[in-house]
């Protein structure tokens, strides 16, 4: 076990960053933190910023020299600086896990080849005809970059098979998964933790409302039925164990009109649709991150309340600075912001959790908010 007064490192300082900082040092842990921003929200909190690209020896050097282990807070993290980390000092989760979370053909075609349903989809490379690739699905579509995609970012809806060579054009990717758009009944996401010695913990799962291809709000628990909960788990405990993973792991899941449970993506680290258990849980998905990273025992999960998380998007900032007051007079509400200088249209800037005695109180005090904000769905 790695014990409190040992530093821990983290590549990446953004909010996600900023959360794990807090719950280490809050278990007296000191943390170096690998980002290449300045302006990081991490940079704040840490006891030392390295502000330095992802794959600086030089700074990747420092983080073997001075931490006894390390983490990651997104998946885009190059091979090769991962490989120069862990063969040094206890990299969680490992190079393996984020080479598939990576890319979303190899992590398709992982899903598929565990025997977990996804929706129909076809890799796109550049010289294909990409109406003969296309001929099997069924249209509407949606075209995804393989790499670099996330918040809805790289992708394109494709209506109809004729529209195909005009939204590859428009997508400007040399590589990319064609995917049939599925009508849903509901999205939500497992969150799980694995340690060292295989022993995992769930989260209760959290239901899951996009707004533009954005998360707006995760309800828990979830309005999904037990059944469906229970295979979610089995499939995630199933990834997890092939990934022989070491840390916090999100899988998103889509339900069908026909009620088919389908894993849609995975994220080997702390996720958005989590935010709800800094406040809600005994343990949140941060001080996980930092049990399994040290090797400790895993925490307790148990919801303490129903709860319902709000992203703060930066659209929130385009009169000016949002009127805390409204939000603050309502007493269940639990207020983070992440400190970002610069508040842009769909940019995460914080969010909300609403504690009540049922998920279905707490959303009618976000709808409350919404209104007294008058900030549209």
């Amino acid at each position: 076990m790695i014990l409190p007064g040992a530093t821990l490192g983290i590549l990446g300082g953004g909010q996600l960053g900023q959360m794990f900082v807090l719950a280490a040092r809050r278990m007296g842990y000191p943390v170096w933190v690998l980002d290449p921003d300045p302006d990081c929200p991490a940079a704040e909190v840490a006891n030392q910023h390295l502000c330095a690209a992802y794959d600086d020896i030089n700074a990747l050097q420092s983080l073997a020299d001075h931490c006894a282990a390390v983490t990651v807070e997104f998946e885009n993290i190059s091979a090769a600086a991962m490989h120069y980390l862990e063969t040094r000092i206890p990299v969680r989760p490992g190079s393996a896990a984020l080479a598939i979370a990576q890319d979303r053909a190899r992590e398709k075609s992982f899903f598929r080849d565990l025997g977990l349903d996804t929706a129909p989809f076809v890799l796109l490379r550049p010289g294909d005809d990409l109406e003969e690739a296309a001929q099997d699905l069924i249209f509407p579509a949606i075209m995804k970059t393989t790499r670099f995609g996330y918040d809805g970012k790289g992708q394109q809806p494709v209506p109809a098979i004729s529209e195909l060579v005009t939204v590859w054009n428009r997508l400007h990717t040399q590589e990319a998964i064609l995917e049939s758009r599925i009508q849903l009944l509901q999205e939500f996401s497992i969150i799980l933790a694995r340690s060292v010695d295989g022993m995992m913990v769930f989260y209760p799962a959290a239901e899951n409302i996009h707004h533009h291809g954005v998360l707006d709000l995760s309800i828990v628990p979830a309005r999904v039925s037990v059944v469906l909960q229970t295979q979610a788990r089995h499939y995630a405990a199933r990834i997890a164990e092939a990934l022989e993973y070491v840390g916090v792991l999100a899988v998103e899941f889509f339900v069908s009109a026909e009620g088919r449970l389908l894993v849609n993506e995975m994220a080997p680290r702390p996720h958005n649709s989590g935010h709800y258990s800094i406040d809600a849980c005994v343990g949140s998905q941060f001080d996980q991150q930092v049990r399994a990273l040290c090797g400790l025992p895993l925490a307790d999960t148990r919801l303490i309340s129903p709860v319902v998380m709000m992203n703060l998007l930066g659209d929130l900032w385009e009169a000016g600075e949002p009127d805390w007051q409204k939000l603050l007079q309502h007493p269940q509400i639990k207020l983070h912001l992440y400190g970002k200088k610069m508040a842009r249209p769909g940019r995460k800037m914080g969010h909300v959790n609403a504690l009540s005695t049922e998920a279905e109180r707490a959303l009618s005090v976000l709808e409350a908010l919404r209104q007294d904000w008058h900030w549209p769905r």
